[in-house]
C-alpha cells in the first residue's frame, strides 16, 4: 500500500514580503563571501560560537538556497540556507535593519513509496523511465553493486523497491533512500534491506563494500556525530557533523582511506584543514591541524594509514583536536558507524530485530511484484507546492500560500 508520511508545519501568516529567489549555492563560496556579497556585516558570521562557525563551512556547493525580498525586490528580508538535510541558516531583517542568524529546522514531507518493474534494457535506465528520478536509480545501483554483477541480468527479470524521498517547496529535497529492493533473476531472488543505516542482505550478512581505520591511535572522542538536536539549556538547535577525538599537539593523524587529497589549506572555523576523496562518492575532512606533513598538498595520492599531518588547534578550537567529518555523495554521516567496519553478519537480540524488519520488507516487496505496483512519478509529485518552512513567513514564489 502506497503511503505518505508528513512532517510538514504549516505557517499561517500574513506574508509581507513577495519576492523569493531560489538559487543553488556557489561553488567556492563560504558564508562570510555571502554576507559581503550581499552587502551585510561579516559581524554576523564573527559574532558565532565556535560550533555554528564550523557549521557555516558545511554549506555544500549547488544546494538550493532560497532569498525573499520587499516588495520592491530591493531590500532583502529573509535567507534560508540549508547546512544539511535537517538543518537550515535562517537570517531574518529587523525593524532595525539589523539581521538576526539562527539555526532552525528544515521543514518537509517525505513520501514512501513502492514499485516493481520488468527489466527491459537496465535497472538505472528503466527506473529512470518509470520515476524520471535519476537520483533514485543512481540509489538503487548504488545499494546493488557490491554483491550483485547487473550483467546477469536478463529482459524480463524483475526489480521492485521500497524508497523513501523528502519533498521541499515542491522540489526533491536531499538524496533518495532505498529502504528495501529486490533483483529477481530466472534462477534466484536477491534481496537488499537498509538497517542502522547501512546494508544487509537477507540473512543479515553486511553488503557495504568500503573500509575505513581510525583516523588517530590513542584519543578519547569529546564530541560525536548529530545532524540535529535541541538544546535543552541554550533552547536553539545544534549539529555537529563529524566526530572530535581530543588529543595532544602534534598527536598524527592518518588517512581513513586511500584516496586523492582535493584541499589542503584554511577554511574558516576549521583552521587547517585536508579533504580527501576515495571510491564509492566518499569523502573524508581532517580539520583543526596544527600542520600538514611535508608533501601534503592538493592532488596528491594517499594511503589508508598514511600520516598525512598532526593534531592542533587552528580556526576557532577551545583545545587540540582532531575533527573528522565523512561524506557521501556531499552528504554527512556518521563515521563511527562505519570507521573500522568489515563485511559481517549480525548476532543475538540485533539478528532479531532485523530478521523482523526484513520480514516485514520482503512482504511489501513481494506485494509490489504480485500486484505490478507503477511508481510514482517525480513530475507527479511536484505539481503542488507549498509554504513549509517552520516558524518562517517563507514560500515558493509560485507556492500555494498557506493563510497569505
Amino acid at each position: 500500500m502506497r503511503f505518505f508520511l508528513f512532517s510538514l508545519l504549516f505557517v499561517v501568516t500574513t506574508l509581507t514580503a513577495s519576492v523569493v529567489q531560489r538559487e543553488p549555492w556557489p561553488q567556492g563560496e563560504s558564508f562570510l563571501h555571502y554576507l559581503e556579497h550581499r552587502g551585510l556585516p561579516q559581524s554576523i558570521y564573527w559574532d558565532l560560537d565556535r560550533e555554528d562557525q564550523e557549521l557555516c563551512e558545511e554549506i555544500r556547493a549547488g544546494v538550493p538556497y532560497y532569498e525573499m525580498y520587499d516588495d520592491n525586490g530591493t531590500v532583502l528580508e529573509q535567507v534560508l540556507i540549508p547546512i544539511n538535510d535537517e538543518l537550515q541558516i535562517h537570517l531574518k531583517r529587523q525593524k532595525d535593519g539589523s539581521y538576526t542568524f539562527e539555526m532552525i529546522p528544515v521543514a518537509y514531507q517525505v513520501v514512501t513509496d513502492r514499485f516493481a518493474l520488468p527489466v527491459e534494457r537496465s535497472p538505472y535506465q528503466d527506473i529512470i523511465a518509470a520515476t524520471n528520478n535519476r537520483a533514485l536509480a543512481h540509489a538503487f545501483v548504488d545499494a546493488f553493486k557490491n554483491s550483485f554483477d547487473f550483467t546477469r541480468l536478463r529482459k524480463g527479470d524483475t526489480v521492485a523497491v521500497v524508497y523513501k524521498e523528502k519533498m521541499r517547496m515542491g522540489r526533491p529535497y536531499g538524496l533518495p533512500t532505498i529502504e528495501a529492493a529486490l533483483i529477481k533473476t530466472r534462477k534466484k531472488a536477491h534481496y537488499l534491506f537498509r538497517f542502522k543505516d547501512r546494508y544487509y542482505d537477507e540473512k543479515g550478512r553486511e553488503v557495504e563494500g568500503f573500509v575505513f581505520r581510525k583516523p588517530v591511535n590513542h584519543v578519547r572522542i569529546t564530541s560525536r556525530f548529530t545532524l540535529r538536536r535541541y538544546h535543552p539549556v541554550l533552547k536553539r538547535y545544534r549539529a555537529h557533523l563529524g566526530v572530535d577525538f581530543g588529543g595532544r599537539t602534534g598527536t598524527p593523524i592518518y588517512a581513513a582511506a586511500d584516496g586523492r587529497i582535493v584541499y589542503a589549506g584554511r577554511l574558516g572555523g576549521y583552521g587547517k584543514v585536508i579533504k580527501i576523496r576515495h571510491r564509492d562518492g566518499f569523502l573524508t575532512l581532517y580539520a583543526h591541524m596544527s600542520r600538514f606533513r611535508k608533501g601534503m598538498r592538493k592532488g596528491k595520492w594517499v594511503k589508508k594509514g598514511q600520516v598525512i599531518g598532526y593534531i592542533g588547534s587552528t580556526g576557532m578550537s577551545t583545545g587540540p583536536h582532531l575533527h573528522f567529518g565523512l561524506y557521501k555523495n556531499g552528504r554527512p554521516i556518521n563515521p563511527l558507524g562505519v570507521i573500522k567496519v568489515t563485511k559481517k553478519t549480525i548476532y543475538g537480540k540485533t539478528r532479531k530485530e532485523f530478521l523482523r524488519f526484513a520480514q516485514a520488507m520482503k512482504g511489501e516487496l513481494e506485494t509490489a511484484v504480485a500486484s505490478n505496483a507503477r511508481p510514482i512519478r517525480l513530475d507527479d509529485l511536484s505539481k503542488t507546492r507549498y509554504c513549509i518552512d517552520e516558524e518562517v513567513s517563507f514560500c515558493d514564489a509560485n507556492a500555494t500560500r498557506i493563510g497569505g
